[in-house]
């Protein structure tokens, strides 16, 4: 496991410059695209509306959520329909996520994480493995959240894993204890997991 670097009490601006500063210095080290990550739920869309007022160069900057529930892209439940609607506008690619897709190397692997211990949409029914042989998979939480009872694709450990940095957001003191005893071992959760996998800097704000 890497070292994992805990910022508490980071509010949605200070998470956007974090990440602004990343992908500027990803921009500015390729002259070619780069790729970021980005989970559903809540959490991410205000500081994607702090983010995009950094004046980066979106056109240059593809973007692919975490995982998403199998809906119209219209519906209000798709991960890629809300992230387009935030992103499409700056003159971001939103890349939606597919069975058949191939993932880059992600400059950003941004996750958020449940209570019950589950990222992307690996919940811990779904057994995930840090060598899956795919990088995209479809599957159904069991039990289904009821706030989003549908079957969903995500990407799996190793596509997460490919990437420069990892980073969560975590609210709450429920989620917050999962993730704290993840760091320690404590159980095998799926983000534990790929704690345990996992090389490359990892922050976490809390």
């Amino acid at each position: 496991m890497t070292d994992i670097a805990l910022i508490e009490e980071a509010d949605d601006s200070r998470i956007a410059d974090w990440i602004g500063d990343r992908l500027d210095a990803a921009l500015a080290a390729t002259g070619g695209t780069v790729a970021i990550t980005i989970p559903g739920g809540s959490t991410p869309f205000p500081i994607l509306d702090r983010l995009g007022a950094r004046g980066l160069d979106w056109s240059r900057i593809r973007v692919w959520p975490g995982d998403d529930r199998i809906v119209p892209e219209d519906h209000p439940a798709s991960n890629t329909g809300r992230i387009r609607a935030a992103l499409d506008p700056l003159g971001a690619q939103i890349v939606p996520l597919a069975e058949d897709a191939q993932p880059p190397h992600f400059a950003i692997a941004w996750l958020g994480m449940g209570a019950d211990g589950h990222i992307a949409s690996l919940f811990p029914n779904t057994d995930p493995k840090i060598d899956d042989p795919v990088q995209v998979r479809r599957l159904t939480p069991d039990p289904l959240p009821p706030e989003a009872p549908f079957d969903r694709v995500t990407l799996t450990i190793p596509s997460l894993l490919s990437s420069d940095e990892i980073m969560f957001v975590i609210r709450g003191a429920e989620k917050r204890a999962v993730f704290d005893a993840a760091m320690r071992g404590g159980h095998d959760l799926p983000v534990a997991r790929l704690l345990s996998a996992a090389r490359q800097p990892v922050t976490c704000f809390a």
